[in-house]
């Protein structure tokens, strides 16, 4: 196991880029190291309060060293005082290095001529490789005769970005094998790189819902008198929202943060046009690519800014183009397809086509699948159409049915305690049009509530397609019909209103028959 050690400040660009975090920026290191078999021992890094660019008299610092393998931080000091309990402790790495103890030294925004002079000193003596970044303070380094095998700037990379280039080097100097960590599993431990189990399309869905629930609520408001204009805002959202995809797709695949996002944002404006799927194809493929890209230029031991500005650019622009030139065509034929499926399902039996719908939406969402099925055919219609089918049967299928059952148990609850579970619930239902898992206790709890459940949104499917209604779905109940098309507003609302009813009705006699059962 080769021992390296860590000496440095939080420097001034550094600062502002993940310097003013020494913990997380340790342990990123701390991180990558356990990849292959390097250990981090030993850390003088001293964390100011403010960039070192801008330090004043009344400048606080705090000096971070490691024992044990934990990271300490010390209590904030003048910037001098901390200064003079770095040279101690580099004093002491100084001889560790000495004594043959450490194998690597990596810098950031070390001092090579003052707080640091002695372990770089060591270094020079003992000719062990060093790596770095911070221009002046490397190169200051260099001079003094250490053998650094990696250098950079610290503009354009991040915590991990750097990490990675700072083991990547060692363990190419060592002839080790090394593979970037770049996140926790499920389980709690840490994994390494793998670009297909990183694409989960269901939470790539789902941490873009925001994003859908904006466009949806700029469509609700512009159907307001004097309002109007918002239409535009909502066509540049629906635009947007495939490269909101490329971007949680790119940055989850490659590990690699902010310049994941950046090759993502460059992926999905260039294949906007292929919509949804094109922007979750395109975005994977720049994560792929961004990852393959800076890996290739680390083990070249190229600068830390050039591999991060080749990763999020070159490979963002690769997959932009891929995105515009194959995918977006294919996107578009899979998106009208998915659309003919159900115009034609509507066109051969309206009504039949939502009874099936809705009998399957309480399975869908309770088998996880929602996210990752539904949704993204609910916003292809809305790229499409403008309206949608399966909209609509969200809305009135969970949304409508979920009020139903908690209105419900706040009319007439099996007991007091279920009136304060059910209260929130309905309000956030009606006033966000959001969370149905509120049902879910008086549905987990009750096989007879579960069944009205299923049976009210195979109701509610019957009224849409009987009513031939379609909408969209996390706006506000009352705002629902006024996203229909136009002449369907009145059969949207009498369509939420039924199923509300009827849900509800079913769950008080239901809860009726759960209270008679137990007093008996």
């Amino acid at each position: 196991m080769k021992q390296i050690a860590l000496i440095g400040s939080s420097g001034g660009n550094l600062y502002n880029l993940g310097g003013n975090e020494p913990i997380q920026m340790l342990q990123e290191i701390i991180n990558q190291a356990a990849a292959t078999e390097i250990e981090l021992t030993d850390v003088v890094f001293i964390g100011a309060n403010a960039s070192m660019d801008n330090i004043t008299s009344t400048t606080k610092a705090a000096l971070y060293t490691m024992q044990a393998g934990q990271i300490l931080a010390s209590e904030q000091v003048g910037l001098e005082q901390a200064n003079e309990q770095a040279r101690e402790a580099d004093q002491k790495l100084a001889q560790k290095i000495a004594d043959g103890k450490i194998d690597g030294l990596i810098l950031l925004s070390c001092d090579p001529k003052n707080v640091n002079r002695a372990s770089v000193a060591a270094a020079v003596q003992a000719n062990i490789p060093a790596v770095g970044t911070g221009g002046t303070s490397v190169a200051t380094a260099q001079s003094a005769g250490l053998r650094v095998i990696s250098a950079s700037g610290t503009t354009g990379t991040t915590n991990r970005t750097r990490a990675v280039a700072f083991i990547s080097a060692f363990s190419t100097e060592w002839k080790l094998k090394f593979m970037p960590i770049i996140g926790k599993s499920a389980a709690g431990t840490l994994e390494k790189q793998n670009i297909f189990k990183q694409f989960k399309f269901q939470g790539i869905m789902m941490a873009a819902l925001p994003g859908f629930i904006a466009m949806a609520l700029c469509l609700a408001l512009s159907k307001i008198p004097g309002l109007g204009s918002l239409e535009q805002v909502f066509s540049l959202l629906v635009e947007a929202l495939p490269v909101i995809l490329a971007t949680i797709a790119a940055k989850q695949v490659s590990g690699l943060d902010e310049v994941g996002i950046v090759s993502g944002i460059v992926a999905g404006i260039m294949s906007r046009g292929g919509g949804v799927i094109g922007g979750l194809l395109s975005g994977f493929i720049a994560g792929a690519f961004a990852y393959y890209i800076i890996s290739f230029c680390f083990s070249k031991k190229f600068p830390g800014t050039t591999s991060n500005i080749a990763a999020g650019g070159l490979g963002g622009l690769a997959a932009g183009f891929i995105g515009m030139l194959i995918i977006e065509p294919a996107a578009l034929f899979c998106g009208n397809t998915i659309q003919s499926i159900i115009t034609f399902a509507l066109d051969f039996n309206p009504i039949l086509a939502g009874i099936v719908a809705g009998a399957l939406m309480w399975p869908a969402i309770l088998g996880g699948v929602y996210h990752a099925a539904l949704l993204p055919i609910i916003l292809l219609e809305m790229e499409l159409t403008g309206y949608s089918f399966i909209g609509a049967l969200d809305v009135i299928g969970l949304g409508c049915v979920a009020a139903g059952i908690t209105l419900a148990n706040v009319i007439y609850p099996k007991q007091k305690g279920d009136i304060a579970v059910a209260a929130p619930g309905l309000f956030i239902l009606v006033v966000f049009g959001t969370f149905v898992e509120s049902a879910y206790p008086f549905m987990f709890s009750s096989k007879k509530v579960f069944a009205t459940a299923i049976l009210s949104a195979t109701f509610g499917g019957f009224l849409v397609g009987l009513f031939g209604v379609k909408t969209m779905g996390y706006v506000p109940l009352l705002l629902t019909p006024t996203l229909a098309p136009p002449g369907k507003a009145l059969f949207c609302a009498v369509a939420i209103a039924a199923t509300i009813a009827f849900s509800c009705i079913l769950t008080i006699i239901c809860n009726r028959m759960d209270k008679k059962k137990k007093s008996t």
